[in-house]
């Protein structure tokens, strides 16, 4: 059976934090400073980030050399 982060169209901010190794407050931080993946704010309060809208971020940052 496939791993549930791999098939996952949604990640919580735990899930963005373990997979990059960083401080949930780091994220914050980020996200406060508008450099943050986008983020799905939910009825509850909570975030989800779009697995598409995360990969799309991270390659957003790679520095072409």
């Amino acid at each position: 059976m496939a791993d549930k982060k791999a098939t996952s169209r949604h990640l919580s901010v735990k899930d963005v934090c373990e997979e990059l190794g960083v401080a949930r407050s780091t994220f914050y931080d980020w996200r406060a400073a508008r450099k943050a993946p986008p983020c799905i704010k939910l009825p509850n309060g909570d975030l989800r980030i779009r697995r598409a809208d995360f990969e799309t971020w991270l390659q957003s940052l790679e520095q072409r050399v």
